[in-house]
């Protein structure tokens, strides 16, 4: 396995000075974003897209410091009923486009989340068990057989005609996809082109175990995102991991992301890597920093050293 960054964290510096930074670390790769809710700082898709001359030099940055784009990230929600879901599907699909031009052959996803029918003006997440009330089965199946799979068949075949190789759509709350089982549904009903961007901290988040969730998705993990969550004992023994309060207030959530050996200790790291490495994964992992507790200096430092003592190399 090779270490990579999610380069959003460096939002604040230029493209050219960002890569700098990067090296800086003893990072080779980098995964930036090029359309869903990112701003994408480094990545201007429409002016790459548009001109060949901007296109040759945004590549030569990365060729003259030996560093390797590992993926371009759309994640944002497609599925999303009106303007969002428009703006986030053409994002995508130029998202594609750009990877292509690129030579990039993964990008990295999010499911999306349509609305509960088709006159609902906002997306719905459901959460709570299928039994009462009896309108959630209906939601579930409009969500799945008339609006994701539907829109999924249709990109694949897009991303395809682009060379993209492999889609990787990370587990996030909020999304259609955000445990194993949910990924396995929407693979197993498009096409295997698409896997799972196994991100620990999520399933960290829900209750889950991400070195289980390994073992169940061999074959299907297409890329890993390094990033820990914390349980905040004293606060999830009261009101449970289900948290809708802002990222920002990390004092009173039950559950925060915290830069990588801060909420699981460097055992468990290895130990996930082992069992991914053991099940076929060997390849980028991207240290995504979201740690809110600390300074992004601080963040970035210590989840660099904990990676590189923990990821089967």
């Amino acid at each position: 396995m090779k270490l990579a960054l999610c380069t959003d964290v460096l939002a604040n510096l230029p493209y050219a000075e960002m890569l700098d930074r990067v090296k800086s670390y003893g990072i080779n790769g980098v995964e930036m974003t090029a359309g869903g809710w990112s701003p994408c700082p480094h990545v201007k898709t429409d002016e790459l897209l548009a001109s060949a001359e901007k296109l040759s030099a945004f590549r030569q940055e990365l060729e003259k410091r030996e560093m390797t784009l590992v993926a371009l990230n759309c994640s944002g929600n497609p599925l999303a009923p009106g303007e969002l879901g428009e703006k986030h599907t053409l994002s995508s699909y130029k998202t594609v486009e750009l990877a292509g031009k690129l030579g990039v052959k993964k990008i990295v996803m999010m499911s999306g989340l349509p609305g509960g029918c088709a006159e609902d003006t906002i997306p719905n997440w459901i959460t709570s068990t299928v039994s009462w009330p009896d309108y959630m089965p209906e939601v579930l199946r409009y969500q799945w057989d008339d609006v994701a799979i539907p829109w999924w068949k249709k990109f694949v075949q897009h991303a395809k005609q682009h060379g993209i190789e492999k889609i990787a759509i990370e587990e996030f709350p909020s999304q259609l996809v955000y445990n194993p089982s949910t990924l396995l549904k929407l693979r197993n009903a498009v096409d295997e082109i698409i896997g799972i961007n196994l991100d620990p901290s999520h399933l960290i988040a829900i209750g889950a175990d991400p070195i289980a969730a390994a073992r169940k998705l061999e074959g299907a993990v297409f890329h890993v995102h390094g990033k820990d969550a914390r349980i905040e004992r004293g606060l999830v023994e009261i009101d449970g991991l289900l948290e809708t309060q802002p990222v920002t207030e990390t004092k009173s959530r039950t559950w925060n992301y915290v830069a990588v050996g801060c909420g699981q200790d460097l055992q468990w790291w290895k130990a996930f890597f082992s069992v991914l490495r053991m099940t076929g994964y060997d390849g980028y992992v991207s240290l995504e920093m979201e740690d809110l507790t600390m300074s992004v200096e601080a963040g970035l430092q210590t989840s660099v050293d904990a990676l590189n003592a923990s990821i089967s190399r």
